[in-house]
């Protein structure tokens, strides 16, 4: 481990991601990041595997706000270990569809190297969140002929 992230760092790559700002955020950006969002793609198609630059800005300048525009991003906790940053975060927005507004936790952990990101991975509370986007309580959905069932 001989690279170590410095806080300064990880601080002004929040402030622009926080801010929505693709062409700030293109900057902290390995030109090969491996970015990862966990959750149903179906309910949050900003979720799955992208690979490269130009897919993550695309995710931020077009896939997110098509689902929802974030007006509050908030880094609750942050943890530098080495070339490994683990990230505690709070996301709220307004869905595009209705205004109605979607608020949930999600965690990121980001790996970088010579002062950019090459791999994030982040876990989000997808229940909660495909919850407030589709409008309904997905606990006990029931589907007929295959008993008590969710499926997210």
């Amino acid at each position: 481990m001989s690279y170590v992230v410095p806080r300064g760092l990880v601080d002004e790559f929040y402030c622009a991601y926080a801010a929505r700002d693709a062409a700030k955020v293109a900057k902290f950006l390995d030109d090969d990041v491996e970015w990862c969002i966990s959750g149903p793609v179906d309910v949050l198609p900003f979720c799955g595997q992208r690979h490269g630059k130009a897919a993550v800005l695309d995710i931020i300048e077009r896939v997110v706000p098509d689902v929802f525009c974030i007006y509050s991003f908030l880094v609750d906790q942050v943890l530098i270990d080495g070339d490994r940053v683990a990230t505690l975060n709070r996301l709220a927005a307004r869905r595009s569809e209705d205004d109605r507004v979607i608020s949930y936790r999600l965690a990121h952990f980001l790996r970088f190297r010579d002062g950019k990101i090459i791999e994030n991975l982040s876990l989000i509370d997808s229940f909660d969140a495909a919850e407030q986007v589709l409008g309904i309580s997905l606990t006990g959905y029931h589907c007929a002929g295959m008993g008590d069932l969710v499926a997210v």
